[in-house]
């Protein structure tokens, strides 16, 4: 039954579809790491149990060889007894001739005791040879789907990684077309030409403030002149215009 048990763990692991099982999982890296667990202990446990599949045959085997040889060497001793028997009955001593081929029956005896010992025990270890053909063919096959199943992992991790990087980029590119350098460059620029254009229109409205400041001293000038006529008019003097370069100066 131990042997049954372990023959069915064994076929039920070897047909375990990793494609399947990983289209299902939620966390594939996560179950591929406990398939992995899983198939390393359970191939540490069928290599212990082969093992001691094996041993028990070998001892079997050991057992059989025993009354295999201790059937013909019944066989011999029969044999010789049988013999001894024959020359003392031709010698003319009949009562140790007889002792010898009650010898010789006991060894006969003791030669079919070992023979049907034998005969019993070789359909088991027959079976057993079986078995452990089918243990160590299912072991072979366990080792290959645990490799599978180890490249299958490593294969996940790899493309979770470069899934993960390619993501990384993605956001960055995200990010960069979000802070378009241009657009800043652009803005920066219009900066400058706003204080660009700031300062022309100081220049101007400093250049228009000293225009006015000349068109006062003109304004004043004019006055002044008036002021000259008037008080002549008054003195009765004559009306003589008053050079504007002279006011001005």
């Amino acid at each position: 039954m131990v042997k049954q048990s372990i023959l069915g763990r064994i076929s039920t692991l070897v047909r375990a579809n990793v494609n399947a099982l990983i289209d299902q999982a939620e966390d594939p890296q996560k179950m591929l790491d406990q398939l992995v667990r899983d198939y390393s202990n359970s191939i540490a446990e069928a290599e212990d149990a082969v093992a001691v599949t094996i041993g028990n045959l070998r001892l079997m085997e050991q057992d059989h060889e025993e009354d295999v040889a201790a059937a013909a060497d019944w066989g011999r001793k029969a044999l010789a007894a049988s013999s001894k028997a024959d020359e003392l009955r031709s010698a003319g001593n009949a009562a140790d001739a007889d002792k010898f081929d009650n010898l010789a029956k006991v060894a006969i005896g003791k030669q079919l005791q070992s023979e049907r010992e034998a005969k019993t025990v070789e359909p088991t270890i027959a079976s057993q040879n079986e078995v452990v053909e089918k243990l160590k063919s299912g072991l072979e096959q366990m080792r290959e789907k645990l490799s599978e199943l180890t490249a299958k992992r490593n294969e996940l991790i790899a493309r979770s990684k470069t899934a993960q990087a390619q993501s990384q980029v993605h956001d960055a590119m995200k990010s960069i077309d979000v802070l378009d350098p241009t657009s800043e460059i652009g803005r920066f620029e219009e900066k400058v030409r706003r204080e660009e254009a700031r300062v022309v229109g100081q220049q101007e409205l400093d250049a228009s403030s000293l225009d006015r400041q000349f068109e006062s001293l003109e304004d004043l000038g004019k006055q002044s002149e008036i002021e000259a006529r008037l008080a002549a008019m008054k003195n009765g003097g004559e009306l003589t215009a008053t050079p504007r370069r002279a006011l001005s100066e």
